[in-house]
C-alpha cells in the first residue's frame, strides 16, 4: 500500500462549529525522495524505497553514499520500502498530497518506552482494593503463576512484570482531518504510537 515517512509533532484540537473538540495528531509528512525501485525482474518484488530527514554526510557510510548519489539527492535518515505506487522514477518527491481529507490511514510508529513495570501497571491486574484473606503486603503481587510438579515450569505468555512498551505499534482506520501542502503537514483524528519527534509512517 502507498504511504510517506513522517514525524510526529505532537497533539492538538480542532473544534467544530457547535464548539465540540476534537482531538488529533499533527505529522509533518514528507517529503520523501525515491531513493530506489524494485522490480520484479531483478528483486522479485515491486516497491519503492523512500527516503526522509536530513542526514550528515559526514556520517554516512560510503556505500549509502553511492545509493544516494544515483537518486541525485543528500543522504537520508530513514528509508522505508512501499507498495503500491505507480509511475515513480529515481529521484521524486513524494509529497503529503497523496492524501485526502476524509480518507482513512493507518500510522506506525515505536511506542513510547515504560521500562520495567509490574502486572498492575503492564497488564491491570486489581491490585489495591482487592486484597483478600488480611494481607497486608502483598497487594500488587501477581499470585501464582503455576502448579508445582507438574508440569514443573511456566506456561508460555503467563501475565508477569517485564519490558512494557517501546514496541512498533500500528494504530488503523484514522480519519484524515486536514492536509496543509504548503507546510508538508498532515492532522489525523485521534493518536497515533511515539513520542514526539519520533519517526512514523503513514499508509493509506
Amino acid at each position: 500500500m502507498p504511504g510517506i515517512i513522517g514525524r510526529k509533532v505532537g497533539m492538538t484540537s480542532i473544534y467544530s462549529a457547535e464548539g465540540k473538540a476534537t482531538p488529533c495528531t499533527v505529522i509533518e509528512a514528507g517529503p520523501c525522495v525515491v531513493t530506489q525501485l524494485k522490480t520484479q525482474e531483478r528483486d522479485g518484488y515491486d516497491a519503492v524505497q523512500l527516503g526522509f530527514g536530513e542526514r550528515k554526510e559526514v556520517r554516512t557510510p560510503n556505500a549509502l553514499k553511492g545509493h544516494f548519489k544515483k537518486a541525485n539527492t543528500t543522504p537520508k535518515a530513514k528509508l522505508v520500502e512501499f507498495k503500491g505506487f505507480e509511475g515513480l522514477n529515481l529521484g521524486d518527491v513524494v509529497k503529503v498530497d497523496i492524501f485526502e481529507e476524509g480518507e482513512f490511514v493507518g500510522v506506525v510508529g515505536t511506542s513510547k518506552g515504560k521500562g520495567f513495570q509490574g502486572v498492575v501497571r503492564r497488564h491491570n491486574f486489581g491490585g489495591v482494593g482487592q486484597a483478600t484473606h488480611g494481607q497486608h503486603n502483598r497487594l500488587r503481587a501477581p499470585g501464582s503463576i503455576g502448579a508445582c510438579s507438574y508440569p514443573a515450569r511456566v506456561f508460555k505468555g503467563m501475565r508477569m512484570a517485564g519490558q512494557m512498551g517501546n514496541k512498533r505499534v500500528m494504530t488503523e482506520n484514522l480519519v484524515v482531518l486536514k492536509v496543509l501542502t504548503d507546510k508538508n503537514l498532515i492532522v489525523v483524528k485521534g493518536s497515533v504510537p511515539g513520542a514526539k519527534g519520533s519517526t512514523v509512517l503513514i499508509a493509506k
